[in-house]
């Protein structure tokens, strides 16, 4: 018998690295994920929820089965209202993006009506700043104790430099990791052992439009860090949550925030465990895999 597909929000601030736009892509190309919601946070979240809807329009997989998620724009804004640093590509490359229509409602309460109706049963994949969730955290007592897992890219748990996701909102990251929910938190010192290179665009821009435009938006990536390759740090953490095999895992334990962002886990008590081990060409070719899957 068929397991039923476990059912997964997305929260990104999509539009700025790349790797926002292929962890939605390898969500899309994975069958055993029904991907039932998109969220997105930090800056401008509209223009960030209208790239989404327009990739996942481009997603031949999510068009025949059916599995078209809500997109809904989430909190513009940090905390303590940090500035949202911004790249200045974001969504340049699709001129005509103000026409795509995503769906209406706040994605604050549509992140804590969809996990609380169903508890235990809806995973939150987090790979932006962790304001959304935080929000929705706050605004229900309900969210952290009905979530069925967290999956967070951010932090780097080898050293003291801060990681963009937890330094953009430390003050979200902090309610997020004392929340009690269930996580599993990824961090630069795995996601940095993973690289993309030009085989791997060329293998997904053969697979369809979505594979097109992901091609577009990694090259736009590379020249704005001047570089032939990319660290695919969210697909990596989505990896995580569908093939846990893959990789080490650290016992559960505590993550405290800095005032800077910076991240320490404490094993002990505690429900977060951090990520420890990645095999970095098994997971480069998994994430191509999902990726051309979807585009086809």
């Amino acid at each position: 018998m068929t397991p039923s597909p476990r059912s997964v929000i997305l929260d990104t601030d999509i539009g700025s690295d790349v790797d926002d736009a292929l962890a939605l892509a390898v969500l899309l190309g994975s069958p055993e994920v029904d991907l039932i919601g998109c969220t997105t946070v930090y800056g401008d979240t509209l223009l960030r929820a209208r790239l989404a809807k327009r990739l996942t329009g481009l997603a031949g997989q999510a068009r025949l089965a059916g599995r078209t998620p809500a997109v809904l724009a989430g909190a513009a804004e940090t905390l303590t209202g940090r500035p949202v640093w911004w790249a200045g590509h974001e969504g340049r490359l699709f001129p005509d993006l103000g026409s795509e229509q995503v769906d209406e409602g706040d994605a604050v309460a549509y992140l804590v009506e969809r996990v609380t109706a169903a508890p235990g049963q809806v995973d939150v994949v987090a790979v932006g700043p962790l304001t959304d969730i935080a929000h929705a955290v706050t605004a229900s007592p309900a969210f952290a104790r009905d979530v069925r897992h967290l999956w967070i890219m951010g932090g780097r748990f080898d050293g003291p430099e801060p990681e963009h996701n937890f330094t953009s909102d430390p003050e979200a990251a902090a309610i997020v990791f004392g929340s009690g929910a269930p996580i599993t938190v990824t961090g630069l010192e795995i996601t940095t052992t993973v690289r993309m290179d030009a085989a791997d665009v060329a293998a997904i821009a053969a697979a369809g439009p979505l594979g097109q435009a992901l091609k577009a938006e990694i090259e736009q990536w590379w020249r704005y860090w001047n570089e032939q390759w990319n660290c695919p740090h969210d697909p990596v953490t989505v990896l995580t949550m569908l093939m846990p095999d893959l990789f080490g895992f650290s016992p559960e334990g505590e993550v405290t925030i800095g005032p800077d962002g910076s991240s320490t886990f404490t094993p002990g008590a505690g429900r977060t465990r951090i990520t420890t081990t990645a095999p970095p060409d098994r997971v480069t070719q998994e994430i191509v895999h999902r990726i051309v899957a979807a585009a086809t």
